[in-house]
């Protein structure tokens, strides 16, 4: 029976809590965390974690849970500034560690906690849960069969919407606290589904704005242009978008796949315009392969967390690992380092980029409002996760 510690305990740290009881047979939560007076022991009560310990301070956490018996794995659920410090502590404390998105702030901190795991031996991973979806699944896998073509553009809206409540919450809302806005706190989902469909780019460029939170420093909207060998990406980040449209159009030189799901597979006449017909057997054989895919067992926060669990007890590499987590942060800081600068990016970013280090965003980004309120807590569920 692994055992399980959860360091936050805001809003996201109900996934993780019931992540973890799909799996009881296998894991028991044995410790809650927050550094909020009551936090921890209001969510012990509420949902029902008797038999978790409750503490105000991760290093006393660690340290008391080693002494009663090894613990196993930690979930940090904790603000993104937070991330960093308490994932290192983990690590070298000798316990497993599964992050919340984004990683962290900068490539800096996320360097610093892959070196941590590396040196001390332990698993690191980084919650994209939307890796854990069928919809999303099934996308990559009709993808990979190559029956689309190379792929020439594609179109990636990450599109929410956020009251300007949102960011009286203490934490959002600044560059040194949130460490963004939506682009690295809400697109971080579709970035990450992106780089794991189509990879890496080499270069971007991109725009960044305040178009609808008078209360906030940080961006509601970006527009980028990811630039590969021969292929381009748009991705649109934003929390500006009434009616929540998320989708990832995919091109290919063959087929345009997408999710929502759609096949269009075109021929050309002798003038080179489409036919009515277009291709009908290519647009046959991707759907056979999206109808082959296997439903997964459990998705979202559940899927992820079942797979770290069966990490941890085979010692191999998760699914998402940390250097995941870092190649979708290194994306956002290009984003963020191109709309600021006003210029191209190119990638990979070296670590004599100033934009690789920690409090460079803090200090160069545009701070479009001042954030006007803080609130400790805000009433209402969250939602977890991308629609498409």
């Amino acid at each position: 029976m692994l055992t399980i510690g959860i360091v936050g305990t805001g809003g996201i740290a109900r996934a993780h809590v019931a992540g973890y009881q799909r799996f009881g047979d296998e894991c028991e939560i044995v410790a809650l965390c927050d550094p909020a007076p009551g936090r921890a022991e209001a969510m012990r009560a509420e949902l029902g974690l008797e038999g978790a310990r409750v503490y105000e301070d991760a290093a006393e956490m660690l340290a008391a849970e080693q002494r009663i018996g090894r613990l196993d794995l930690v979930s940090v659920a904790t603000p993104p500034s937070t991330h960093a410090a308490l994932s290192v502590a983990a690590l070298e404390a000798g316990v497993d560690v599964l992050v919340e998105k984004p990683m962290a702030p900068s490539l800096e901190e996320c360097d610093a906690m892959i070196a941590a795991a590396e040196k001390h031996g332990r698993l690191l991973s980084v919650v994209a849960q939307n890796r854990f979806r069928d919809d999303i699944a099934t996308l990559k896998e009709v993808l990979d069969s190559g029956l689309a073509g190379p792929v020439t553009h594609a179109q990636v809206s990450s599109a929410w919407w956020r009251g300007t409540e949102y960011y009286d919450l203490w934490w959002r809302g600044t560059w040194e606290s949130e460490g963004g806005g939506c682009t690295l706190n809400h697109a971080i989902h579709h970035l990450d589904m992106t780089l794991w469909m189509l990879g890496s780019p080499k270069a971007v460029t991109s725009v960044l704005t305040n178009a609808a939170h008078e209360n906030a420093e940080v961006e509601d909207l970006s527009v980028s242009v990811l630039q590969y060998d021969r292929a381009l990406a748009e991705v649109t980040a934003s929390v500006v978008s009434h009616g929540e449209e998320q989708a990832i159009v995919v091109q290919g030189r063959d087929a345009r796949v997408s999710q929502p799901w759609k096949v269009v597979a075109e021929t050309a006449n002798p003038a080179g315009f489409p036919t009515k017909e277009g291709d009908a057997e290519r647009v046959a054989a991707i759907e056979a392969v999206a109808a082959a895919h296997r439903p997964l067992e459990h998705t979202g926060h559940a899927g992820q967390i079942g797979d770290m669990l069966a990490a941890v007890r085979e010692r191999r590499r998760p699914a998402v690992t940390g250097e995941d987590g870092r190649r979708a942060i290194e994306l956002v800081t290009a984003i963020y380092e191109a709309g600021v600068e006003r210029r191209t990016v190119d990638l990979p970013l070296s670590a004599d980029d100033p934009y690789y280090r920690t409090g460079t965003l803090v200090e160069r980004a545009p701070h479009f409002f001042s954030k006007t309120a803080s609130v400790g807590e805000l009433p209402g569920k969250i939602i977890v996760g991308a629609k498409a």
